[in-house]
Formats: C-alpha cells, sequence, structure tokens
C-alpha cells in the first residue's frame, strides 16, 4: 500500500486537487453537454434550425452564465465557514444563496419571456433563423427558476469540498435530457421544440435532486431553513461583483456570435459548431478552477495564507499541462469531430477554421480560468468586476472593426484570442501581487 503524503506537502495539495477537481471535470462537461446535444440532434434538422439554436444557444449561455455568481459566491463563503471549522454557518451560507437564486429565477423566467422577441431580433438573426431561434428561447426560459437553484446547490456542494454528487447529479441529467430529446424531436416530430423541452424536463429534475441534498446536509447540520436577510444580501453584494465579472465575459460572447450572424448563416453554423466546443472544453478545464475555489477558500478561512498561496501554484501547473494536452487533442481529432454536427461541406468548412483557434487557446483559457478559479475562492470580487470590465473595453473595437469592414469568421475568431490574451494578463497581474489572499471566516466583500 502506498504511504499517504504528508500534509502539507506537494503530493498531498495534488490528491486534495485532484480528488476535488476530477469529479468536477465530470459535472462540468456535462453542463455544455446539453447544447452539445442540441447541437448533433438539431443539426440534422437542417442550417435554419442549427442557425437558430446557434442564437438561442449564445444567449441562453449570458442569461444563464450571467447568475454563475450562485455557485461561485457561495463556494467561497461555504468554504471558508468549513476551514474555520462552522460547519452551521457553512451550511447556512448555501442554504442563503439557495433562497436568492428561487428569486432571481422566477424574475428571469418572467422577464425573458417578455423580451424574447426584441432579443432575437438584437442579435441579427435571419427571417430564416428567427422563428427557430424564438421558439428553442422561449421553452428553454421556463426552466430558468430550475437552473438557478441547481446553480446555488452546485456552490453549495463544491464548498463542502464535496464535487462528486454533482457529478452524478449532471450525469443524470444529461442522460435523461439526450434519450428524451431522441423521443420529442425524432419520435414525435417536434423539431426544435422538442429538443428544448427535453432540457427544461432534464433540468428540473437536476434541481429537485440538488434540492434534496442541500435539505438533508443542512439538517445534519442544524442550520434553519428559513431565508436569513443578512445572509441574502451579504451573497447579493458579492453577486453584484461577480454580475459585472460574468456580465462583461458573457457580453464579449454574445457580441462575437452576433457578429458570426452578421457574416453570414454558413458562417453562423459553424461558429456555433466550434463555439460550442469551445465552451464544452472551457467548462472541462474549469474543474481545476472550482478545486480552487474550494480550496483556497478552505486555507484561508483557516488562516493560512501560505496553503492558500501554495494551493494556487499546483493548480495552476496542473491547468496548464491540461491546456496543452486539450488543444493538442482537437488539433488531432478535428477531422473526427466536425461530421458529428453536420453534413453541410460550407458549414464544415467554416468551423474547421474556427477549430483551429479552439485548439490554439486552450493553453491561454487554461491559465485564465485558473487563476478566476482562484481569486473567486479568495472572495476577490471586486478585482474580478474591474479586470474583466477591462478586458471587455479592449475587444470591444475588435468586434466592431470585423462588423465594419466584413471580415471573415477567422478574423472574428483573431479577436477572440486578443480578448482571451487581455484577461490572462490581469488575472495574473493579480495573482503575482498576493493582495487577493485574505484570511479569515468572511472576507469583506468591499475590500
Amino acid at each position: 500500500m502506498a504511504a499517504t503524503p504528508p500534509p502539507g506537502s506537494a503530493r498531498a495539495r495534488d490528491r486534495e486537487i485532484l480528488r476535488l477537481a476530477l469529479p468536477a471535470l465530470g459535472a462540468l462537461a456535462a453542463e455544455p453537454l446539453y447544447l452539445l446535444a442540441d447541437t448533433a440532434i438539431v443539426g440534422r434538422l437542417g442550417t435554419a434550425p442549427l442557425g437558430g439554436l446557434a442564437i438561442a444557444a449564445i444567449v441562453l449561455t449570458a442569461v444563464f452564465g450571467i447568475f454563475n455568481f450562485l455557485a461561485y459566491a457561495t463556494t467561497g463563503a461555504v468554504a471558508r465557514q468549513v476551514g474555520a471549522g462552522d460547519r452551521r454557518a457553512a451550511a447556512e451560507r448555501g442554504i442563503d444563496g439557495i433562497w436568492l437564486a428561487a428569486g432571481l429565477g422566477v424574475a428571469l423566467c418572467g422577464l425573458g419571456l417578455a423580451f424574447a422577441p426584441l432579443v432575437v431580433d438584437a442579435m441579427g438573426a435571419s427571417a430564416r433563423v428567427r422563428p427557430e431561434a424564438l421558439t428553442y428561447l422561449r421553452i428553454s426560459l421556463l426552466g430558468a427558476p430550475m437552473v438557478l437553484v441547481a446553480l446555488a446547490g452546485a456552490g453549495y456542494l463544491r464548498g463542502l469540498q464535496d464535487t462528486r454528487t454533482t457529478l452524478v447529479i449532471a450525469v443524470a441529467a444529461n442522460a435523461a435530457n439526450v434519450v428524451i430529446e431522441i423521443g420529442l424531436v425524432f419520435g414525435l416530430d417536434m423539431g426544435i421544440a422538442g429538443a428544448a423541452w427535453s432540457t427544461v424536463i432534464a433540468q428540473t429534475g437536476a434541481a429537485a435532486a440538488f434540492g434534496r441534498v442541500v435539505w438533508r446536509t443542512a439538517r445534519a447540520a442544524g442550520a434553519r431553513l428559513a431565508p436569513r436577510p443578512a445572509g441574502i444580501r451579504h451573497t447579493a453584494v458579492v453577486g453584484s461583483h461577480l454580475v459585472v465579472r460574468t456580465g462583461s465575459l458573457l457580453a464579449a460572447l454574445v457580441a462575437t456570435t452576433a457578429v458570426a450572424a452578421r457574416i453570414g448563416d454558413d458562417a453562423l453554423a459553424g461558429h456555433q459548431i466550434a463555439f460550442q466546443l469551445w465552451t464544452f472544453l472551457a467548462l472541462s478545464l474549469d474543474a481545476l478552477a472550482i478545486a480552487a475555489q474550494a480550496l483556497v477558500g478552505r486555507a484561508l478561512g483557516a488562516g493560512s495564507v501560505a496553503e492558500a498561496q501554495a494551493v494556487a501554484r499546483r493548480v495552476l501547473r496542473w491547468g496548464l499541462g491540461g491546456g496543452v494536452a486539450l488543444g493538442a487533442a482537437v488539433a488531432l481529432g478535428r477531422g473526427g469531430l466536425l461530421p458529428l454536427f453536420s453534413d453541410d461541406p460550407a458549414v464544415l468548412a467554416r468551423a474547421g477554421e474556427a477549430l483551429w483557434f479552439v485548439a490554439g487557446l486552450q493553453p491561454v483559457a487554461a491559465a485564465t480560468f485558473v487563476l478566476d478559479g482562484v481569486l473567486i475562492g479568495a472572495g476577490d470580487s471586486r478585482f474580478l468586476a474591474r479586470a474583466m470590465a477591462a478586458a471587455a473595453v479592449v475587444y470591444a473595437p475588435v468586434l466592431a472593426a470585423v462588423a465594419l469592414t466584413g471580415g471573415d469568421l477567422w478574423v472574428l475568431w483573431c479577436g477572440f484570442g486578443l480578448w482571451m490574451a487581455a484577461r490572462l494578463a490581469g488575472l495574473g497581474w493579480r495573482y503575482r501581487s498576493a493582495r487577493w489572499a485574505v484570511a479569515g471566516a468572511v472576507r469583506d466583500p468591499r475590500a
């Protein structure tokens, strides 16, 4: 039997990182499989439905993604309390996030349904693509409360250093989604509407599973299940910073797809294939960021700045290695990946151009996501908001130039690479400064 590495050693940290990251990898990789499965199935319905999915998918990614603070803020806050040894306070932080998520989800559903036509028009959808995009978007918005509750539940469990449960729920939900979607789209001939309904059904099941697990663990810790206004406000303050951070990120992604839509339907469909593969790989690498959030938060909650910095160094090393490996895999396997999503030669040609950028940017993405996770785990939300807004300012004129000059899809992806480099530069500077490492069970979100 191999000896257990001593606490505080590099091997012990690696074991902790992998214990959290490997299940998180499965869960995070499963999340974009909703849209990857939709892309593969809807792609068989034709170019117009695939283009409609591209428009609706990026809007949903933005709308739901901006509420990722429900997971991120909860993970860091819960992990700090775990590090401080207060399980009841940790559980109540998680419950605060659940209540906030439920309220925001209901509001999002109502507003989204009201403004869906305006959003689709603003994305530049052609007359042929517009009805497909609107159908998928309206149906998917009905699942908003379930999506946000699941986000908060996942953040709570990650803060408790439990990523295995999130994996089980994610895999079960995605398996159900594929089975239901095939039945609705091809069996009942529901088209793109069937793809949307299958996702809503799967998301409802996932939210119910997270709710049950959170209720059970909170009761075991003796935590109050009723809303705590002070706790909800604290989560909302941290969340407001992360909303700026995530909103700037997602605005850049939405704008990228909007520019691709103006290049042409073939370019838009090809961009959808490449972008969904990018999202799949990006969230897979984000597994290490999840481990960083949980372990850095726990170390700082226990009062150990040195341990938090040591964990950050190890996770960054793992991230760079993973980014190089994934980039090589995409470059070598692109010929086999593309036919899975379309049989249109024009669409495949455009997607093939973009996939070279997907491959080359993986190491940059890995370092960016890991450093993002380190700062989120440390509760450094104000800096994250400023850094992401600054990167968006760098990217905006590039997008405008491509849109005004009629640049091709590969030019658009060159600009996307510049945006990723700007993000990495800001996060790298903050990481080297060590000003993010503030110890204590609670960090003032205004600091």
